[in-house]
């Protein structure tokens, strides 16, 4: 291997040069943020939990956390290119995923089956449709992305089949927030990769006329359309969703400034929100933390996103560019919709906060988010030396 090495000057696809990802030139600051989400998104999970789990929800919290970051590590160790050339196969992966969801094997959760129950855990294939998607539609629009010149108007149709897709399996759950979430990560890579407006302008029709249909025609359960209106009329179900929006309400305005005190809140500690480990952590936040905590948690959050779009702004690979602003879309798209909902403002999709929200798919996906930006940014230190 030493050999053909030397007499090549190349290395074999998949391997790395561990003297070219020195520890020292890791995008600390990325890693530190999204650390410090996952932290405090435990100790919001146990004030949350505490009261009738004790300490078991904060210790699979941890547990997840752990997974997670090795995962972030493990991707950012792969060689850049054996990520472009797997793409393909992660997408494929992801599908089957999805595909097993409404076999079967898949549990029905709060009028939702995205869930594949195995021996101590479940997993939520649409959670992993998002990292599958960012790598798989790079690849599509940045093939001929590399003289920066527009993708052709095949290559962006491709890509809306290969987005379309998951899309439909998603919502044949139904799971909305989710398939929306992949809908607008979807548009934002187009629109950076330089396509015409016009399928923008396509795209935004379908997502319009998707939302449509899902609000008019029996594609939801009851369940899920009160979960989707109760935000503005908490009446339609008084004793279901629209009695956790009003709790969750009272929880973030008894905030006030500094808040109640880390495991002091009265809804919290009472128990009154259902799932609030979940969708409506930011409320804990919000209660027991107050409007300085919840700020600063937010504030961190849009720290991981920025750092994704500087990212993306200094890669000289069009690749490596459309991968991180997919990872940034999806983030910014999730964090605008979590904390709207808990505010009151936006409607209940399910969708939970990155890195806070308790559960094992999304804390491994968003880490595998951080490895795919943290392998882009040492890409292109690379290139630059």
């Amino acid at each position: 291997m030493t050999g053909v090495t030397q007499l090549t000057g190349r290395r074999p696809l998949g391997a790395t040069d561990h003297r070219q990802l020195p520890l020292a030139r890791t995008d600390w600051g990325l890693v530190v943020a999204a650390f410090a989400l996952s932290v405090t998104g435990a100790l919001l999970v146990w004030s949350a939990t505490r009261h009738a789990d004790g300490s078991a929800y904060l210790i699979r919290h941890l547990f997840n956390l752990g997974v997670g970051m090795a995962l972030a590590a493990l991707v950012m160790r792969i060689d850049f290119r054996a990520i472009r050339a797997f793409a393909p196969w992660v997408y494929v992966a992801s599908l089957v995923g999805l595909l097993l969801v409404l076999s079967p094997l898949g549990s029905t959760i709060n009028g939702s089956r995205s869930w594949i129950q195995v021996p101590g855990f479940s997993i939520q294939p649409a959670e992993f449709a998002k990292v599958a998607l960012c790598v798989g539609l790079a690849m599509i629009l940045a093939e001929r992305g590399e003289r920066d010149a527009p993708p052709p108007a095949r290559d962006v149709a491709v890509a809306a089949v290969v987005l379309g897709i998951p899309v439909l399996l998603v919502l044949a759950q139904p799971d909305l927030g989710s398939a929306t979430v992949l809908v607008f990560m979807g548009i934002g890579v187009i629109a950076v990769s330089g396509a015409s407006r016009w399928w923008l302008v396509g795209f935004a029709a379908a997502l319009a006329a998707t939302v449509t249909a899902a609000l008019t025609t029996p594609v939801l359960s009851g369940y899920q359309r009160n979960r989707l209106t109760a935000f503005a009329d908490p009446s339609v179900d008084p004793t279901g969703i629209g009695y956790q929006v009003q709790q969750v309400k009272i929880a973030v305005g008894s905030g006030g400034w500094t808040g109640e005190g880390l495991f002091h809140g009265r809804q919290t500690q009472g128990g009154f929100i259902p799932f609030q480990q979940t969708d409506f952590i930011f409320s804990v936040a919000g209660e027991e933390l107050g409007f300085v905590g919840a700020a600063g948690i937010v504030l961190l959050l849009g720290f991981v996103v920025v750092r994704a779009l500087l990212i993306a702004r200094r890669t000289r690979d069009s690749f490596g560019r459309l991968v991180a602003v997919g990872v940034a879309v999806w983030f910014l798209f999730q964090i605008l919709q979590n904390v709207g909902m808990n505010l009151g403002l936006l409607p209940v999709t399910g969708l939970p906060l990155p890195f806070v929200s308790y559960g094992g798919s999304s804390m491994f996906a968003c880490w595998l988010g951080i490895g795919l930006l943290g392998n882009v940014h040492l890409s292109s230190l690379r290139r630059l030396s």
